[in-house]
């Protein structure tokens, strides 16, 4: 090509590549080109990028402040500053800008092609459910039986829509990188074209895919109107596929002078960074140079030719033309390769050596350089990074071509004491990689203030194989801490795909799943933790614990209502549980209060007020969810699955912010593309079903674009990808295990490109192998590499990646540690930390630990008992730590002051949990709580704690009953109590709740009919007798019922409980520890008896003098009061253990044992100050306490009698 010029500016017009081993030369001679030689005012200039991040990077370039260097004498290749301001610059896509290149100079192409991915799918998709019409003869017949075979396996569409996608996929490939091939089908020869040219024929199995790609055509030129989709007369009549297209684009192109440029040709593109493009975009690329300006700025490893030190190098043979020079010999033998080429570039670089040299076959410098040099720029932009350090050395002999001969006989030596530019750190798993990583960024952002060069957060990228593994992680270590805190690091997660990270597109998934979907509790609920959902319902957030508490009081479990459960197979009628039986006791409770059940339904009486417009808003979404329930179970044509699922965006969501109303507007059109690529796909009519239509809009919605933030003044998390690793002062990679990087993608068994490798092919594993080479090389100060190097279950080690392995051996054979290291392993072992299991090891805070072990979260020093040395930091040290110091004491508090009287009942709670006590009444903490868990499932068998609860619940119906009606009887009464936990949806379904039903009739009946025994006994009920009494700081006050006197006036107290009170003839002494209070209360008025009622039988505390009692109650209270203000050493039913003497087991009540229960992990308060019972026995206060508190109970010897 004659050198040109632009007839309005003086620069060139042709294919200029410029390469250097530093993005930042490269971008510093773009900034400093682009403002040297402007556009016009109202013209836009096209960068092409691989990623948004590269593409922010540039834009803060531009936007930099210009710093004038024409006058200067400063080599002109350092010269730095941006154009003042980002403006006008559109950032794309190299597919885009070919397409839209394609359209400009062959005029009437479409917006899309009908040949790309997604309509090209949706062709196939409607061609592969008839391959009895794709087959002319039994031969061709005979040729589809593959692919008849697989989708026979299944009637279900997602299979045919799945292969559908894999076919379109590997077209899309070949039209990209064997057009040759689809010329050759389309002309009817089924053959493979090798790289030299040689034609083989196709094998018998893969004839399918020339028949299928000419039926494609077929279908289209059908489909094209004799006007054609092209103003070529020559191809009317049908649609051109890309690899077509591009033949006649570089036939027209020929043709253009800098006169004829078409107005849709930009004057200048600009390719930044772009590790890999196809030869296809290459050659549009140069023909558009005659009358373009085509920069290509290309990150190249090493100023020497190395296309013959990587695998495959006899696909280049001829010599490289930009730089004739050679480091390695021509003709060596290459078995003498590795003595002259460096081993990593030649592992990891195979993809950057096709790039490359494809560019090289298009270059002649000699028609450009002459214009850079004029203005004192160069093309070759190669500089060393340095020797300072390890990662300096490392880059540098990949810049040089140095092999290991070469660097060993420099004798380098490291210090890894002084030198950790280069770092390995061994994990248990993904959660603590970025524990440790958080830890480690704090050290460097105080080791960076210490040394005068402050390291901003946005100056280091994490990068990891998938963010969506990391995500979670990532949130929960650096999002755990408050904004105050000066551990705190600003971070942001890039690459996250929106099914993943917004709320709206969350529950556009959950409502597409309807059919399928259980409707849980748990599910729904999600779904009004959505904001644009409750701002559509008309539901604040405030309201969701009251509508929580309903939901679980009404006992829903899952299922809209019988209807839909029967949708999911299961027997019809089955309505107890679901979200209508529910709605239907929440509207009757609100209507009635608890007045009885109405037509089979029982009440939920808990909703009123004006709280109770809630379950309407709750109905209105019951209904949507309903109607869209059936409305989506019905397959339909494309169009008019668009219409439905617009309108389930307007019935189910409404913007709650800017944020919602541009996901919102997002989604619809994603809707319209759908739409549009089905249509294109000549899908217009074939009903399709929801599973089809859910999995290809939805996973449209996570197609990457150039418009997600990057670079936001902030630690950056992303996925490793191309262009990616842009220069950062460190740059992390974590999750580099054995397997999972390079990361595996098997090719379909189809896929005829996978055996017949052509330069400039794309392979996941060598894109990966390629991104490691640029994320070494792009590292500034550091390089750390982390991954999970043992188990997390039984510390097994486990391999890193094959890279890293390769990375280290690299190492250990170029670079030596300066004391006695003859292998080199020594250093590497030293740059490799192993870190705990857990973050709160004690290793962390030994006198005696390696120095790279530390941790900033004081907390965990703090529970060790561990002090920070001197002049540590309160958030956290490197230094060393002092010795453990011996166990804490409990703690011991001021004397509590009370604002009202103290009750019996919280004296009976002190008595059963006494270290529960006195951080729930004293602390205000409740460290036994659990997460919550929400039912979904309805209940099929009841675990012991579910059934006490029954019985608790039917107890109490019936006292209520029989106070209202004391001549009732006591079968009818519990019949009646237990029919009302059936029609609360409390018992399994019928007939599986008739066990439970029977069961609980058994265990209750005979204390109820020894109760009314009892009762008929002693027939006088006395009125609620008073109880106070009043020492220096506190009153005792309370009141008691269930008084009750015979004919001779003996009283007696009556209370039935739901625990079994006996077992084996044996007391259970911690069920009676709660009554005692109470008995002794009741001795206050005149000697009483008190009968404890429970299934299997009952308990008999005799009557007491006033006196005893009264003197027992007291140091019950003020037991009670020292509870409060100390944490006491009880636990109760190990004390009753002690008591028993040879016949009770008090440490293996507190510490269990096999399918035994420990005492202690009841409470964290045991574990923490008396692990075992030796350290409970030896607290001087356990042995007076238990004679002061429980003794008196135990002596009491209160009587059993079975029933």
């Amino acid at each position: 090509m004659a050198p040109m010029t632009d007839s309005g500016h003086d620069w060139p017009t042709g294919f200029m590549l410029i390469q250097g081993n530093r993005l930042e030369a490269l971008r510093s001679l773009l900034t400093t080109w682009l403002r040297r030689h402007p556009l016009l005012p109202l013209e836009n200039e096209v960068i092409l990028v691989q990623s948004n991040g590269i593409g922010q990077w540039l834009k803060l370039a531009l936007a930099a402040l210009p710093d004038d260097d024409l006058a200067g004498a400063t080599p002109p290749a350092a010269a730095g500053g941006g154009c003042g301001i980002a403006a006008a610059v559109d950032l794309m896509l190299p597919g885009r800008f070919l397409w839209q290149a394609y359209r400009a100079l062959l005029g009437d192409l479409p917006d899309t092609s009908a040949y790309d991915k997604a309509p090209l799918g949706w062709r196939l998709y409607r061609l592969l459910g008839d391959l009895d019409a794709l087959a002319a003869t039994p031969r061709e017949q005979a040729w589809l039986a593959p692919l008849r075979g697989f989708l026979a396996a299944d009637g279900d569409a997602r299979r045919r829509q799945q292969l559908a996608e894999r076919l379109a996929d590997l077209y899309d490939q070949y039209q990209v990188y064997r057009a040759d091939w689809l010329a050759a089908w389309q002309a009817g020869e089924d053959l493979l074209i090798r790289p030299d040219g040689t034609r083989l024929a196709l094998p018998e199995g893969q004839r399918w895919q020339p028949l299928l790609w000419r039926h494609i055509q077929q279908d289209l030129a059908a489909a094209v109107p004799r006007a054609g989709a092209t103003a070529d007369p020559d191809h009317r009549g049908r649609e051109l596929s890309r690899a077509d297209i591009h033949t006649r684009f570089l036939a027209r192109a020929r043709a253009l002078t800098p006169g004829s440029r078409p107005a849709g040709v930009p004057r200048r593109v600009v390719v930044f960074g772009i590790s890999s493009l196809p030869r296809q975009t290459i050659e549009a690329l140069e023909a558009l140079a005659p009358v373009c300006q085509v920069m290509l700025l290309v990150h190249n490893p090493s100023q020497h030719y190395w296309g013959d030190i990587v695998a495959g190098r006899e696909l280049f043979r001829q010599a490289y033309r930009r730089t004739p020079g050679r480091k390695v010999p021509a003709d060596l033998d290459e078995n003498a390769l590795h003595l002259h080429g460096h081993p990593l570039l030649a592992a990891w670089g195979k993809q950057g050596r096709d790039y490359i040299r494809l560019l090289d076959e298009h270059d002649d410098r000699s028609q450009y350089e002459a214009h850079f040099a004029a203005q004192r720029l160069q093309i070759d932009l190669f500089e060393s990074p340095g020797d300072a350090t390890l990662l300096q050395q490392l880059q540098d002999d990949i810049l040089a071509l140095r092999p290991l001969p070469e660097r060993r006989a420099l004798g380098t030596t490291i210090d890894p004491c002084r030198d950790r530019s280069l770092e390995f750190i061994i994990a248990h798993g993904p959660q603590r990689e970025v524990e440790i990583l958080h830890d480690q960024l704090l050290a460097a952002f105080a080791a960076a203030e210490r040394a005068g060069t402050p390291l901003p957060p946005r100056d280091i990228l994490v990068m990891v194989p998938d963010i969506a593994v990391y995500a979670p992680h990532i949130a929960a270590v650096f999002g755990r801490l408050p904004g105050d805190d000066p551990r705190r690091i600003p971070y942001h997660i890039t690459d996250q795909g929106e099914r993943q990270r917004n709320p709206l597109v969350v529950g556009l998934e959950i409502l597409l799943n309807l059919p399928q979907a259980r409707l849980s509790v748990s599910e729904l609920l999600d779904l009004l933790d959505i904001p644009a959902v409750r701002a559509r319902f008309g539901l604040a957030e405030e309201a969701l614990p009251r509508l929580r508490d309903w939901v679980d009081g009404a006992n829903i479990r899952w299922g809209l209502d019988a209807g839909q459960r029967a949708g999911l197979g299961l027997p019809a009628g089955l309505e107890q549980n679901s979200w209508r039986f529910g709605l239907q006791r929440m509207l009757l409770g609100f209507a009635s209060d608890d007045s009885g059940p109405w037509q089979g339904v029982e009440p939920y009486a808990e909703v009123g007020g004006l709280e109770a417009a809630l379950v309407g808003r709750l109905d209105a979404l019951l209904e949507t969810l309903g109607h869209y329930w059936a409305a989506l179970r019905a397959p339909r044509p494309a169009a008019d699955w668009v219409a439905l699922i617009a309108g389930l965006l307007d019935d189910c969501f409404s913007a709650a912010n800017d944020a919602d109303e541009l996901t919102l507007a997002r989604l619809r059109e994603a809707l319209e593309q759908w739409q549009a690529d089905a249509a294109r796909g000549g899908l217009d009519a074939e009903p399709l079903p929801l599973e089809v239509v859910r999995g290809t809009l939805l996973a449209g919605l996570d197609e990457p674009t150039l418009t997600q933030r990057f670079l936001a003044g902030a630690v950056n998390f992303a996925t490793l990808m191309p262009m990616r690793a842009i220069p950062f002062r460190q740059i992390w990679l974590l999750g580099m295990n054995d397997g999972d990087y390079p990361r595996r993608r098997r090719p379909a068994d189809f896929d005829l490109m996978a055996n017949d490798y052509r330069p400039g092919d794309r392979s996941r594993r060598e894109d990966d192998r390629y991104l490691f080479l640029e994320a070494l090389l792009s590292a500034r100060e550091k390089l750390v590499i982390s991954w999970v190097g043992r188990s997390i279950r039984d510390n097994a080690e486990r391999p890193p990646s094959v890279l890293v392995g390769q990375l280290r051996d690299h190492l250990a054979a170029g670079w030596r540690q300066e004391a006695a290291d003859p292998d080199g392993q020594a250093l590497v072992a030293a740059l490799t930390t192993l870190h705990p299991l857990q973050p709160f090891s004690r290793r962390y805070f030994e006198p005696d630990r390696p120095p790279r072990l530390f941790t900033y979260a004081h907390e965990w020093r703090v529970s060790h008992g561990a002090a920070a040395p001197d002049g540590a930091a309160s958030t956290g040290t490197t230094g060393d730590t002092t010795p453990m110091a011996a166990r804490e004491p409990p703690p011991r508090l001021t004397p509590p002051t009370f604002d009202g009287p103290l009750h019996l009942e919280a004296l009976g709670r002190f008595l059963r949990q006494p270290v529960r006590t006195f951080y729930t009444q004293r602390l205000r903490v409740e460290l036994t709580q659990e997460a919550e868990q929400r039912a979904d499932a309805e209940p099929f068998d009841i675990d012991p704690l579910g059934g006490w609860a029954l019985r608790e619940q039917v107890i109490a119906a019936v006292e209520r009953h029989l106070v209202a009606a004391p001549a009732a009887d006591s079968t009818t009464c519990l019949e009646t109590a237990i029919a009302r936990l059936a029609r609360a949806g409390q018992l399994p379904l019928r007939p599986f709740d008739q066990a439970w039903t029977e069961q609980l009739a058994a265990e209750l009946a005979a204390p109820l009919a020894r109760y009314r025994a009892l009762q008929a006994e002693h027939p006088h009920l006395l009125p609620s007798q008073g109880v106070r009494l009043a020492r220096a700081g506190w009153v005792l006050e309370d009141s008691l019922s269930d008084l009750r006197a015979g004919a001779d006036g003996q009283r007696l107290r009556l209370t039935l409980q739901a625990s079994a009170l006996l077992k084996e003839q044996r007391l259970k002494w911690y069920h009676l520890v709660r009554p005692w209070p109470a008995h002794l209360a009741a001795q206050l008025a005149a000697p009483t008896t008190t009968w404890l009622l429970g299934p299997g039988g009952a308990v008999i505390l005799a009557p007491l003098a006033r006196e005893p009692a009264e003197a027992l109650l007291v140091t019950l209270v003020q037991g009670y009061v020292q509870g409060l203000t100390e944490l006491l050493p009880l636990a109760c039913k190990t004390v009753f253990a002690v008591l028993d003497g040879d016949d009770g087991d008090p440490q293996g009540t507190y510490e269990g044992g096999f399918r035994r229960p420990a005492e202690r992990d009841d409470h964290a308060g045991y574990q923490r100050f008396w692990p075992d019972y030796a350290a409970l026995r030896a607290d001087a206060r356990f042995q007076p306490l238990i004679d002061q508190l429980y003794a008196p109970l135990y002596q009491h010897a209160p009587r059993g009698e079975a029933f």
